[in-house]
């Protein structure tokens, strides 16, 4: 089998230093927080075999680099249209796939994406492949809750997913001034 050479970046994020890599078509393999790396590089081995990678540090910024910069100074939409490459199950896929469909700003229950998908009896299988996405932020399974409006696991820890979902909040509510705008023209 032939090893697959993908690029490693660190960033500084407000959130603490994150991991992201890259293939050559400049399509995300995985994202995480530097103190999950280990979790991160165990998803890659599951997802392509022990000794189908190797990870190659680079300090060039990679367009994916610069789009997570860009949505963590605010520019939330930055991140859409990453193109990302995943290797996993097809139920997983389609649960990545879905993720990505729920706007900035919004959050949907284990359920309803579920639902969503066409499966709904598969709660728990949707919960499985939120926490077997190797793309943090930009497959947004940090938008998913449970149905009780709860906030529940996140590979990447509670404390950053509360911090993600109120960044997302927070950069997507209009402001004072356009709100008065909208006001004063009617």
């Amino acid at each position: 089998m032939l090893t697959q050479i993908f690029s490693l970046e660190r960033i500084n994020t407000p959130t603490g230093p994150m991991l992201i890599v890259t293939d050559d078509n400049h399509c995300m393999r995985a994202a995480d927080w530097e103190d999950h790396e280990q979790r991160m590089r165990t998803l890659l081995r599951q997802q392509y075999g022990a000794n189908a990678i190797e990870l190659r540090e680079t300090s060039r910024p990679s367009a994916a680099s610069r789009s997570l910069d860009a949505y963590f100074e605010g520019e939330l939409n930055a991140i859409d249209n990453l193109p990302v490459a995943t290797k996993g199950t097809e139920f997983q896929r389609k649960v990545w796939s879905a993720l990505r469909c729920i706007p900035v700003g919004h959050t949907v229950s284990y359920s309803t994406l579920a639902a969503r998908i066409g499966r709904p009896t598969a709660t728990r299988a949707v919960g499985h492949a939120n926490g077997s996405n190797p793309i943090s932020i930009v497959v947004p399974c940090h938008r998913v809750i449970g149905a009780n409006a709860s906030l529940t696991g996140y590979g990447g820890g509670l404390d950053r997913k509360r911090w993600l979902l109120a960044h997302e909040s927070a950069c997507s509510m209009p402001s004072i001034e356009s709100n008065q705008k909208k006001t004063e023209r009617v």
